[in-house]
């Protein structure tokens, strides 16, 4: 039955209603699969097996009378440490959680189980989101399923939702939940060569999802086709009084935009986009995927987007003061890890916080309980929302003249652990194609389009206007057709 582990989400999902299979086979040959390879890729940090198959065992009864039957009735999924899930430890991959096992249920995994959905377990990450590498989790990094030609070095299967990206392309799960602050989906689907979408902020809600910069953080799926991406997003998506910031708008059927003509389209490229020292083989899928869209009938528009180059700074001023903010409340008083001091309250707290966030989580509370200070929140913080808004209007007018705009995912390839780990800055210039959709809250999709010299893929980012995810899908589907990417990574696990 190992087969059973390479399909598709959508292929799965119609194979157990035809009964071509049941869900506890599909199931079990996933759990089996996860104890062979997880040792090596270190997706999983918690695998749920006999959950997985209690939740395997109702879907097929569902399955067998045909009545009440999910949207994914039966199909084994992934869920990032990020997400509340009732009864199994949720840690946001950090220390100061400790053993924490949430009384309540997100509303995004929520949604996934009323479909008939199944949990195989809880997906590596960084630590609270805060990374481009997943190297800060506290239980190591995962490893990306691909390798460099004629080497064996270990790749990062990018940040944060690193074990999400590694679970779906070594087919440990059909699909997996993941979450994007500034670029958390997009680069690890472009480093591992799989699909991942980013909706509109406020699409999806946030209760119950552990909070790194609330303003930016929006969950989505990381998935093998754009089609699956569709049908996962749909789920996945709702309004929620329980988060004040949900868009109370009916979820659209993305599904139904697979397979839709561009023809008509008009995509824009912006030339802020072209930046220094971009490989050549990066500008060469572009125009790749320029090319692909011509082809298909669409028409190619020249925009800018002025103020790009301030996004990334914006950026690591907004998210850290956010999550200066955000993870206050871990202080080893009410839940998680408690690090007894020296006798005093405000000991406590310190050794606590001390003991329990690790170096890049510490670096950025820094940052931004230093640009909430009094003296330089107007130098610092203000600013940087400003610079948001201005970013913002950018969009609103490219979007004037064009329905989507493409750009490349990711300024590289995957990169191998401790090549940027040592210089903060060069981390931080991983998110410098993905960040300015977060600042806007727009909705943005990575495809997989190409491998390169060295045999890792790379992918190509479509960025659609506030609540169209429909187009990011549409024109995502006609680049994944032209593509036709089929590589897969060579089995050294």
């Amino acid at each position: 039955m190992t087969d059973l582990i390479n399909l598709t989400l959508s292929d799965a999902v119609d194979g157990l209603k035809a009964k071509q299979f049941s869900s506890k086979e599909i199931t079990q040959a996933f759990l089996t699969e996860i104890d062979r390879s997880n040792p090596h890729l270190n997706a999983y940090v918690v695998v749920t097996a006999d959950k997985a198959l209690a939740m395997a065992e109702a879907a097929d009864k569902k399955l067998a009378t045909g009545k009440s039957v999910g949207k994914l009735e039966g199909a084994p999924l992934g869920i990032k440490d990020l997400f509340c899930t009732e009864g199994v430890r949720t840690t946001a991959c950090s220390n100061i959680l400790g053993e924490f096992t949430p009384p309540y249920e997100s509303t995004v995994t929520q949604n996934l189980w009323n479909e008939g959905a199944v949990m195989l377990g809880k997906l590596n990450m960084d630590e609270f989101a805060m990374g481009s590498s997943n190297e800060t989790s506290r239980f190591g990094p995962p490893s990306n399923p691909w390798r460099r030609k004629g080497s064996n070095a270990a790749l990062t299967a990018g940040g944060s939702s690193g074990g999400s990206a590694t679970a779906v392309a070594s087919d440990l799960c059909l699909a997996a939940t993941a979450s994007d602050t500034g670029g958390s989906i997009r680069q690890p689907a472009a480093f591992v060569g799989v699909t991942g979408i980013k909706p509109t902020y406020g699409r999806a809600s946030r209760y119950g999802m552990v909070a790194f910069a609330s303003s930016l953080d929006q969950a989505g799926p990381l998935a093998k086709t754009v089609k699956d991406a569709a049908l996962m997003l749909e789920v996945m998506c709702s309004a929620d009084d329980r988060d004040s910031t949900s868009l109370h708008l009916p979820v659209p059927q993305w599904t139904k935009s697979i397979g839709k003509s561009v023809k008509g389209m008009k995509i824009g490229v912006p030339k802020e986009y072209r930046v220094a020292g971009m490989p050549d083989e990066i500008e060469k899928l572009w125009s790749q995927g320029i090319a692909w869209l011509k082809a298909a009938g669409a028409t190619i528009v020249d925009v800018s987007l002025p103020h790009t180059k301030y996004a990334l700074p914006a950026y690591y001023i907004v998210a850290p003061a956010e999550a200066s903010s955000n993870l206050a409340r871990y202080d080893g008083m009410r839940y998680g890890a408690r690090v007894s001091g020296g006798g005093s309250l405000t000991d406590t707290y310190e050794q606590t916080r001390a003991t329990g966030f690790g170096a890049e989580v510490q670096r950025r509370l820094l940052i931004g309980t230093y640009v909430l200070s009094a003296g330089y929140y107007d130098a610092y913080y203000l600013r940087a929302q400003k610079v948001r808004t201005r970013i913002l209007q950018d969009f609103e007018a490219a979007f004037e003249k064009v329905d989507a705009l493409l750009t490349p995912t990711t300024p590289s390839a995957a990169f191998a652990y401790g090549e940027k780990s040592g210089d903060p800055v060069e981390m931080y210039l991983n998110d410098i194609f993905t960040v300015t959709a977060n600042l806007a809250g727009l909705p943005a999709i990575s495809v997989p389009a190409a491998v390169d010299s060295q045999g890792l893929p790379l992918g190509l980012q479509v960025i659609g206007k506030a609540l169209d995810e429909e187009a990011c899908f549409k024109v995502g589907a006609a680049i994944e057709d032209a593509a036709g990417f089929n590589a897969r990574p060579e089995r050294w696990w």
